[in-house]
């Protein structure tokens, strides 16, 4: 049985010993399946060999299922360095956008249409706000999350929103200030009513689904209800302290971009039928403390997680929006005078990838140390085999 000093338990060891949960659907099935597979010879690999020691060591290849907690480093570090082009030479603020927990219930069953509903209001508000007190336009970079430490269904938006914007002419950049920049209660006042107002109409477009224990919203009273109780509440906005620059952003973004529910480094151990795993102590900031769920529960809330197939959750708006982003982009280095240099655009593969972000170089061999690792044959995959 693994212990707390070990550190070695992973998500794929719990799936193995998590009982069934029922009928799932075919994404989270396959979630299941590809953890549980990934690096292991069902996926295939190859042997490699040490041309000087005789070392030999079979590899297997990634799932690359993007819940993996073991196939997000290299996507994040391609991800992020693909960014650095887009960010704008002024301090970014995180603003973080979070919704009443009576509408969560709503969401888990009609996901798409509400994370839809969830970005297009954030992201507007954001805007709206900028352009009412500051007259200017504005570009943002929203990402999804949908958990809480505990692994609870809690969906919210990061949003890192540059300190300024162009002008209404698009002749000037309009710096904004590094300590207040878009006003709290503005923006929760504004999301509150643009994201009940997105709900009711998907409503009443019939394009939301009531099943189970909400099935009784289907009803539009009950509905109505619903949006009304959410109306008096206090949507809570949260803005950041900024970053100086672009080289934090940078920096910052590569805790939030490919994060997943939970990863490997906070699992501690399987006992007595219970997950064992640390959260945050927020009575203690900084520090974390030990949480217990049954396997079936832990699996359960991890697999809540699950997104759509191909739902985008890292999207960019206004100024940065993809369409525009080169355009306005080039405007604003020429409007502040920057002179650019653009790197030449190298496809690296993944073994040099690794060497020049970690200074691992994965042809050295463990044994006798020399760079004489390679591949002897392939491994053939047992899928494609069946």
């Amino acid at each position: 049985m693994k212990s707390f000093d070990e550190a070695t338990l992973t998500l794929a060891d719990i799936f193995k010993f998590s009982p069934l949960l029922g009928k799932l659907s075919k994404d989270k099935h396959k979630v299941i399946q590809d953890i549980k597979n990934c690096r292991t010879i069902v996926l295939g690999g190859h042997a490699i060999r040490c041309k000087d020691c005789s070392f030999i060591k079979s590899c297997y290849n990634s799932c690359r299922n993007r819940h993996c907690p073991s196939c997000q480093y290299l996507a994040r570090v391609k991800w992020i360095e693909a960014r650095e082009k887009d960010l704008l030479p002024c301090p970014y603020f995180h603003v973080v956008f979070t919704i009443p927990a009576d509408l969560r219930s709503l969401i888990l069953i009609n996901k798409s249409i509400s994370y839809d509903i969830l970005f297009k209001t954030a992201s507007q508000t954001i805007k709206k706000v900028a352009k009412t007190h500051h007259g200017i336009d504005i570009g943002c970079i929203g990402i999804l999350h949908t958990w809480a430490q505990n692994l609870i269904d809690h969906p919210h938006i990061h949003f890192l929103v540059p300190s300024g914007g162009l002008n209404e002419e698009k002749t000037k950049w309009v710096k904004g200030t590094e300590k207040y920049f878009l006003p709290v209660e503005a923006l929760a006042d504004t999301f509150r009513g643009k994201i009940l107002d997105y709900f009711e109409k998907a409503f009443y477009q019939g394009k939301l689904k009531f099943i189970g224990k909400i099935s009784y919203l289907s009803h539009p009273a009950n509905f109505k209800e619903l949006l009304l109780v959410c109306s008096q509440k206090k949507f809570n906005i949260e803005i950041r302290k900024p970053f100086a620059g672009p080289s934090q952003v940078l920096k910052y973004l590569g805790q939030y971009t490919h994060r997943i529910a939970i990863s490997n480094y906070r699992l501690l151990k399987i006992e007595d039928g219970k997950v064992f795993f640390k959260v945050r102590d927020n009575d203690n900031p900084g520090r974390s403390k030990i949480m217990s769920l049954t396997l079936k529960e832990f699996m359960r809330r991890f697999l809540l997680h699950v997104l759509p197939r191909g739902y985008v959750r890292i999207r960019h708006f206004g100024l940065l929006g993809n369409r525009y982003k080169k355009i306005t982009i080039a405007l604003i280095h020429k409007i502040q005078n920057i002179k650019v240099v653009l790197k030449a655009n190298v496809e690296e593969s993944w073994q040099e990838v690794v060497k020049r972000v970690t200074g691992i170089d994965v042809y050295v061999c463990p044994r006798c140390k020399s760079r004489s690792l390679t591949i002897v044959k392939p491994i053939k995959s047992m899928i494609n085999s069946s």
